[in-house]
């Protein structure tokens, strides 16, 4: 029977420390939820910060959700794409006007066929190969100096603007089917050219007029809703990492990655955690071990003694001495655990009325030689407390 207790013992004694475990694993699953929730929210939540710069759907300062809200509240319908298929499918609806970043990743052709569905073509920030496919003779030249500058052309919808702080400029010289408008330092912060007919190219500097930041100074907002606003529809197209044509495109590291790459890196933090957990410690109140022997006190003194008078270290032996009578000294004197040997020698001598110099020598200044010299040291050292309790307490004292 005693047997059989032991064991219902015994298991009633391992279930709560299971429960204890399985309750603990329980609780680092909930808390890893909720981070991961937290941070899904706080992820979409700055959802713009992960976008890029002229990014319609971004309101960072370098984004233009600000002017897609603008077109908006003009009647004027919005499509933020990000490939070719989506942005020809969407020029087909109607009359459009084509907003579009330089693409480096698309090839000539491309970048005109994107453009061929449009009625007007608005280019930002373009670099010069996108320039001499629209706007044959105008290149890059140079950026301004910060000012406000009128628009000076015979541009309708410039002239309804008003100044503005180009940034970027363009020269045109060399065409004459070009209109340049914001002169500044002999070249233009716009450049417009006819496109199918009636329509028209117009390329300019977006990321200092019609950002979030900036959209809101000179006349920025009222040049952007000009040259984007002609039609029912902006289709505004964002290039994507992968929408590119050109078969000698920089590929991406994943593509440059062998095949079994990712599934090791899976197999190794699988086995990984595997290691943790199996190595881990485990969840439950720490066990108290007794000890085999207890040891007094005075037998680790004798011994600690022993040990110094094989090694013949005097000076070392006596350190301990002095260091354990400045203690004391230092209660009995009802000085602080700050106090320095100095101090508590020169309190110990003017309490008792001995020689200031004497009393140092007892407790920092005399080095014993011998085992003679460190047993005279101890009797010094004992008959000093004696004295300074003597004069501290007289009361307690023996006679």
């Amino acid at each position: 029977m005693s047997g059989l207790g032991a064991a219902s013992t015994a298991s009633e004694d391992t279930r709560p420390r299971r429960g204890r475990r399985v309750a603990a694993w329980i609780a680092i699953a909930l808390a890893l939820l909720i981070v991961g929730g937290i941070g899904a929210a706080i992820s979409a939540a700055n959802q713009w910060a992960e976008r890029g710069a002229l990014d319609p759907g971004s309101a960072g300062p370098a984004g233009t959700r600000a002017l897609a809200e603008i077109l908006r509240d003009h009647g004027i319908e919005v499509v933020t794409v990000r490939d070719r298929t989506a942005a020809t499918d969407a020029l087909a609806q109607g009359p459009a006007t084509l907003v579009m970043p330089d693409a480096p990743a698309l090839s000539d052709d491309a970048i005109r066929a994107l453009a061929e569905g449009a009625a007007d073509v608005v280019l930002l920030e373009p670099r010069a190969r996108t320039l001499d496919l629209f706007l044959p003779g105008t290149q890059p030249s140079g950026v301004a100096a910060g000012r406000a500058v009128q628009p000076g052309c015979a541009m309708a919808d410039a002239e309804r603007s008003g100044a503005i702080a180009p940034g970027a400029l363009y020269s045109a010289s060399g065409s004459s089917a070009v209109t340049a408008c914001y002169e500044s330092d002999g070249a233009h912060g716009l450049v417009t050219g006819p496109h199918h007919g009636d329509g028209r190219v117009t390329a300019i500097d977006t990321r200092v007029l019609f950002t979030n930041e900036h959209l809101a100074e000179d006349g920025n907002a009222a040049l952007a809703v000009n040259l984007m606003g002609r039609h029912p529809l902006v289709v505004w197209y964002v290039p994507g990492v992968g929408d590119t044509d050109l078969a000698d495109a920089n590929r991406s590291l994943g593509e440059l990655t062998p095949p079994w790459v990712s599934p090791v890196i899976v197999l190794l933090l699988i086995a990984g955690v595997a290691a943790g957990i199996w190595r881990g410690r485990r969840f439950g109140p720490l066990v108290a071990e007794r000890l085999p022997v207890t040891v007094r006190a005075s037998e680790t003194t004798e011994g600690r003694a022993r040990l110094y008078a094989r090694s013949g270290d005097a000076l070392h032996a006596a350190d301990q001495l002095r260091i354990g009578a400045l203690g004391r000294l230092a209660r009995l004197l009802g000085l602080g655990p700050g106090a320095s040997a100095p101090e508590i020698a020169d309190a110990a001598a003017g309490r008792t009325g001995l020689d200031a110099g004497a009393v140092r020598g007892i407790l920092i200044d005399d080095i014993p030689r011998s085992d003679a010299d460190l047993v005279a040291l101890s009797a010094r050292l004992r008959h000093l407390e004696d004295a300074v309790r003597t004069a501290v307490r007289p009361e307690r004292t023996t006679r």
